[in-house]
C-alpha cells in the first residue's frame, strides 16, 4: 500500500520537511540577534509559495492517511500561518462554493455597497476575518471538520507557546512572524484571482497565470479556471484541464505572475491572440511565447 495518494507529491512534501527542518535548526542553533531576522525574510516569499501547495493538500490530502496528513498540517501551519482544516472550511467549502456570489463569498472583493476593494483593504479584511469565518462555516455545515479544526488549532497554539518557553526570539522571527506574514502574502496574492470579475459563468470568473516558474512554484495555482471548475482535480493535472476548457476562457482573463517572477507589470493584464488560444487548447502545456 502507497503512502501517497498521487506519486508526483512525494518530492513536494520532501521539500516542505526540509525547509521546517532548516527552521528548527535556526530555532535552535541562532545565537545572534541577525540570524532569524534574516530567516525570517528570506522564507516570506518561498512560504508563500507553500501555502499554494498547502491549499492543494486541503482540497485532496496529499496521504492516505490521517497521522501522516495530520503531521504535515502542522508543518503546513508554523510555515503559513493557515492550520489543519482551516483552508478547507473557509476555501474548499466556503469560497469555492460561494465566490460567484458576493455577498456570501468568505474571500469576497466587494464592500457591502457593492463597489471593489482595494488591494490592502481586502487584505487586511480577510486575513483578519479568515478564522472567524472557517468556524462560521464549520458551525454550520460542516461540525465534524470543525472539531478536527478547533482540536488541531489548539495543538498549533500549544507547540507554539512550547516554542516561546523555550526561546521567545527565536520563536517570534522563526514561527510566528513567518506565520503572519505567509497569511498575509497568501491572502494579498488571492486578491487577483477574481476581483472585478462579475459572472455566473466558471469560466469567466477567474483570472489564469501560465507563466511556468509561477506554476513550478505553487503547483499550477496559475490554472485558476481548470481549479474552480473541478476543485478536487490533483495539481498535477490542472495543465491538460485547462487546455480542454481553453476555448470557453475569454482571451482577456490572464495575468503576469507577481514578484519575484516579474518585476515590472506585476499581476498585469494580458490578452491573448487568437493564434496563442488555439495553440494553447490544442496542448495540454503552454507553447514557450506563453510562458515568458
Amino acid at each position: 500500500m502507497t503512502l501517497f495518494r498521487h506519486p508526483e507529491d512525494r518530492i513536494p512534501v520532501l521539500m516542505f520537511a526540509g525547509v521546517f527542518a532548516l527552521d528548527v535548526t535556526v530555532f535552535l542553533t541562532a545565537r545572534s540577534w541577525w540570524v532569524p531576522v534574516l530567516w525570517f525574510a528570506l522564507g516570506i516569499i518561498p512560504k508563500g509559495w507553500i501555502s499554494a501547495w498547502n491549499h492543494h493538500h486541503q482540497h485532496l490530502t496529499m496521504f492516505r492517511h490521517a497521522l501522516p496528513n495530520r503531521l504535515l498540517e502542522i508543518i503546513f501551519g508554523f510555515q503559513t500561518g493557515v492550520t489543519s482544516q482551516a483552508w478547507f472550511l473557509h476555501h474548499v467549502v466556503g469560497h469555492h462554493r460561494n465566490y460567484l456570489d458576493q455577498t456570501k463569498d468568505e474571500s469576497r472583493w466587494k464592500r457591502d455597497d457593492g463597489t471593489t476593494m482595494g488591494e490592502l483593504e481586502y487584505s487586511l479584511r480577510t486575513m483578519l476575518t479568515a478564522y472567524p469565518r472557517a468556524v462560521e462555516v464549520g458551525r454550520k455545515q460542516h461540525p465534524k471538520s470543525l472539531r478536527l479544526f478547533i482540536v488541531m488549532a489548539a495543538l498549533q497554539v500549544v507547540l507554539l507557546a512550547g516554542l516561546f518557553w523555550v526561546n521567545p526570539y527565536n520563536a517570534l522571527f522563526v514561527f510566528l512572524l513567518p506565520m503572519v506574514a505567509s497569511l498575509f502574502v497568501t491572502v494579498w496574492a488571492t486578491f487577483f484571482h477574481h476581483v472585478d470579475l462579475n459572472t455566473e459563468q466558471h469560466a469567466e470568473a477567474s483570472y489564469n497565470i501560465l507563466h511556468r516558474g509561477y506554476n513550478l512554484m505553487t503547483g499550477n495555482l496559475g490554472y485558476h479556471t481548470a481549479h474552480h471548475t473541478r476543485h478536487g482535480l490533483h495539481w498535477s493535472k490542472l495543465p491538460e484541464f485547462h487546455a480542454q476548457l481553453a476555448r470557453d476562457i475569454p482571451a482577456h482573463l490572464y495575468r503576469q505572475p507577481g514578484i519575484p517572477f516579474v518585476w515590472r507589470g506585476s499581476e498585469e493584464k494580458l490578452v491573448l491572440s487568437e493564434h496563442e488560444l488555439r495553440t494553447l487548447a490544442g496542448a495540454p502545456v503552454p507553447d514557450e511565447t506563453l510562458a515568458a
